[in-house]
């Protein structure tokens, strides 16, 4: 008997099995996480510290960058004093550095409370969780800019890598504030993201995930931009640079967006762009393949490529629900094998999402184009349509004029995208001599421009 429990458990199931490729991949892995420090008085803010518990206890190693630009307004607050802004950087006198230094010592306290909390349930439970902090970060006064000295607003100089890794090494989770020392003496505020993005360059982390205070990156069409190169990124950054002037959340994704550029081309594989108010989007983004937020990388996320003999257990995985309808017909592991050549494939952080065959047939300057699938969890996003150009142009590549399809139940789609039906005396010889009469596969045409 099915009941709203065994749906519960296979929900469950599911999610397990889907979330274990990331969890064997991320084990020893080092993730550099910044928030801000909004997120200390946000009352999720103890539900994310057990995210973060968890993580270390998969086995990620970790590095926590915190900010204090409210915790800074607060004991200006107290101190009865204000402060200046100059291109969106706090100009640090004395009075505001006495502000940074307080505010980091309660903000650093705090995150390492919250860590250390062994709640029945959390994460956190006989976890016992090592924080480690430390002066390493060394900084220099950015000194004065068109007129303005900043006083004791800096940037960061050095990372000293070598003594976060010892600690990372040894089991601990390394936490930073964004607050550096001179060889002299001095300590200096810093921009949190500067100090992340540059943490990350230095331990050529796997990982940097920025939990942002500001709005998605959205494109033309408000919908959310899941991935982008650095290529990409930079275009972006060009249309907000434009845009920014007038929007202080367009300045913070700037700033944001352009940190995680030069994280990327100094090294870090993968920067992970995430709305912190959203409730356990740590998780969602780190253990689900298409995640909750932006995701900037030296490489395209998703790509297409020539399908090889370790792909057929993907490629069965993706015909199989297909086959079982009737809409494509069944092929054999062996068949596969042997045909594997002629298969591409699109891939999705591991995962294929889409495949298809072209079969030429060279003397008649024709091909097929046979078991098109895209995978029900990604249709609806012009994929089937970046995988049929590629197509095409591999075929005109081989001196291809026109490509042919035979389906049951895609005639539509083809049509809106040049196919022409015809008859199956069109088809080559060869290919006609095994059309199947039982299936009544419609046959479509399409001429390819030169």
């Amino acid at each position: 008997m099915f009941t709203e429990n065994s749906y519960n458990n296979q929900q469950f199931i599911d999610w397990f099995r889907l979330a274990s490729p990331y969890i064997h991949a991320h084990r020893g892995r080092t993730f550099v996480i910044s928030f801000g420090g909004e997120a200390l008085q946000s009352t999720d803010f103890a539900n994310l510290t057990h995210d973060i518990a968890l993580l270390s206890s998969l086995g990620v190693r970790l590095v926590l960058v915190h900010g204090i630009r409210p915790q800074i307004e607060q004991y200006l607050q107290l101190y009865n004093a204000s402060t200046q802004y100059k291109e969106d950087l706090r100009i640090t006198d004395e009075t505001a550095l006495q502000c940074v230094k307080a505010a980091c010592g309660e903000v650093s306290t705090n995150v390492i409370a919250h860590l250390s909390v062994g709640l029945t349930n959390s994460p956190s439970l006989q976890a016992q969780i090592n924080i480690v902090s430390g002066n390493f970060i060394t900084a220099r006064p950015l000194g004065v800019i068109d007129g303005t000295d900043y006083c004791y607003t800096g940037e960061v100089r050095r990372v000293n890598a070598v003594a976060i890794k010892h600690h990372l090494d040894n089991g601990a989770i390394v936490l930073i504030s964004p607050i550096g020392y001179s060889p002299t003496g001095e300590a200096f505020n810093l921009l949190t993201e500067n100090v992340a993005t540059e943490v990350a360059i230095a331990l050529r982390a796997a990982k940097w995930i920025c939990l942002s205070e500001t709005e998605y990156l959205l494109d033309e069409q408000a919908q959310l931009i899941r991935q982008l190169t650095v290529l990409e990124a930079k275009k972006l950054l060009t249309q907000l640079n434009i845009a920014k002037e007038n929007n202080q959340s367009l300045n913070d994704q700037y700033r944001q967006l352009s940190n995680a550029v030069r994280a990327c081309q100094g090294g870090v594989q993968r920067v992970h762009l995430i709305n912190r108010n959203i409730g356990g989007g740590l998780l969602l983004e780190l253990f689900s393949r298409d995640g909750i937020g932006t995701l900037v990388s030296v490489d395209a996320f998703e790509h297409i490529r020539k399908a090889t003999i370790e792909d057929i257990g993907g490629l069965l995985e993706l015909m199989e629900p297909l086959e079982t309808a009737g809409i494509l017909v069944r092929r054999s592991r062996e068949k596969l094998e042997v045909e594997i050549d002629h298969f591409t494939l699109q891939e999705r952080d591991g995962m294929i999402i889409s495949c298809a065959a072209l079969y030429p047939f060279l003397a008649e300057k024709m091909a097929e184009l046979a078991c098109f699938i895209v995978h029900s969890h990604y249709r609806g996003e012009n994929r089937g349509d970046i995988l049929l150009a590629f197509l095409e142009r591999e075929a005109q590549q081989m001196g291809i004029q026109q490509i042919f399809v035979l389906t049951t139940h895609t005639a539509h789609w083809f049509q809106e995208r040049g196919f022409v039906q015809t008859n199956i005396d069109a088809l080559p010889v060869t290919r006609r001599n095994l059309y199947n009469y039982q299936r009544k596969s419609k046959v479509f045409i399409k001429k390819l421009l030169y």
